[in-house]
C-alpha cells in the first residue's frame, strides 16, 4: 500500500514476557522508536467513542492511542528517582539559608514528595497493565521499514511467546 507503513502487532500476557520481547529485538537491531503500547482505558476510549471488550478490537485500528514503551527499568527509574531528586534540591536550596536544621527538615520533605510520585507511577503502571491483561494482554506494535525487518521482527515475538501475532498496514 503507498504512503502507509507495515507494523506487526504482538499482545503478551505478562508485563515481564513484553520487556523481554522487547529487549529481544533492541538486541537484534530494532531502534526503541520503533515500538508502541496500547494507551490508557480512558484514553482509547475518549478516542473511539466508547470502551473496547478485548485488546483485540482495537489492535488493528489506526484510531487507537498509543504511548511509547517503556522498559522495567524505565519505569523503576521513573518511579524512584523523585525522591533524591527532590532530597537534593532541599539540600541545595536551603543548606546556606537558615543551616543544617533546615536542610535536613526540606531535604526530607522532598524524599517524602518523591516517594509519594514514585508510587503514583507505580499505581498508574500497574493500573494500566491489569486493564489491559483482563480484555486479552498487553499489545505491542512494531514498526518496520521492509519484509525483511518483518520477517525478522515476527520470528523474534513469536520466540517470545507472543499470541494475536500478525502484520498489517496502516495509510499515512
Amino acid at each position: 500500500m503507498p504512503n502507509s507503513i507495515r507494523e506487526i502487532v504482538a499482545a503478551f500476557d505478562e508485563p515481564g514476557a513484553l520487556d523481554h520481547a522487547v529487549f529481544a529485538l533492541e538486541t537484534e537491531g530494532f531502534d526503541r522508536a520503533v515500538f508502541s503500547v496500547l494507551a490508557t482505558e480512558e484514553t482509547v476510549a475518549g478516542a473511539l467513542g466508547h470502551r473496547y471488550q478485548q485488546v483485540r478490537e482495537v489492535e488493528d485500528d489506526p484510531r487507537v492511542p498509543r504511548e511509547t514503551f517503556f522498559s522495567r527499568m524505565s519505569r523503576l527509574e521513573a518511579e524512584a528517582f523523585p525522591a533524591p531528586a527532590l532530597a537534593s534540591l532541599g539540600w541545595l536550596a536551603l543548606a546556606g539559608i537558615g543551616g543544617p536544621i533546615p536542610a535536613v527538615v526540606a531535604a526530607g520533605a522532598g524524599g517524602l514528595i518523591g516517594a509519594v510520585l514514585g508510587g503514583m507511577i507505580h499505581q498508574h503502571h500497574a493500573a494500566r497493565v491489569q486493564e489491559q491483561l483482563t480484555r486479552g494482554g498487553l499489545v505491542l506494535w512494531v514498526s518496520v521499514r521492509d519484509a525483511a525487518a518483518e520477517e525478522k521482527a515476527m520470528r523474534i515475538l513469536r520466540e517470545q511467546g507472543a499470541h494475536d501475532l500478525h502484520a498489517h498496514s496502516i495509510a499515512l
